[in-house]
């Protein structure tokens, strides 16, 4: 079965027509491509082990469209910072889900929370409630039904601890909360 043919209105054959070549625009925020892209690596490398450069190179190459230098910057920030802060993330993780360890989580919920807290608490990239609002999204978007409110349970009694919040933020070392040399 052909396809329909288009409106073209009054356009009739041999008018001349005007072709305009479109550059991809992303659709979405630069900050929150990244942070997917970011999930993606992080949550390869924490389930499959894969070596943190092979990873975030190997998601720079998938796309046809190179990525906006921007969303490849902040997204190798994430995973760097994610993967050399991952035992004090997790630590920090623990007492607000103490069902589990850390390690029994989902996958997914787990790598949120991860990306969240080195985002607002190590590198303090993004004030907190920004950090939430961006990970109950990464949670509706990628995780369970229940992944939303449980994301937002955990980084939201976070945030309320300002000690701990304080704590980890005074035991950043400038040189390696973000990553230089990313």
């Amino acid at each position: 079965m052909p396809l329909p043919q288009p409106d073209l209105g009054d356009l009739e054959p041999g008018d001349e027509v005007s072709v305009e070549e479109v550059p991809h625009q992303w659709t979405t925020h630069v900050n929150s491509l990244a942070r997917q892209l970011a999930l993606q690596a992080i949550y390869e490398i924490d389930s499959a082990g894969h070596p943190v450069g092979e990873v975030i190179d190997h998601l720079i190459s998938a796309y046809d469209t190179p990525l906006p230098a921007d969303v490849v910057s902040l997204m190798r920030v994430l995973v760097i910072g994610v993967s050399k802060h991952r035992a004090r993330i997790d630590a920090a993780i623990q007492p607000f889900a103490p069902e589990f360890p850390v390690k029994h989580l989902a996958v997914v919920d787990r790598n949120i929370l991860r990306l969240a807290i080195f985002e607002f608490v190590i590198a303090q990239l993004v004030p907190m409630g920004v950090a939430i609002d961006e990970a109950v999204s990464l949670a509706k978007a990628f995780g369970s039904d229940s992944s939303p409110r449980f994301v937002n349970g955990v980084l939201g009694n976070l945030m309320e601890d300002s000690a701990l919040v304080a704590r980890m933020r005074a035991e950043n070392d400038p040189a390696s909360s973000m990553i230089d040399d990313a």
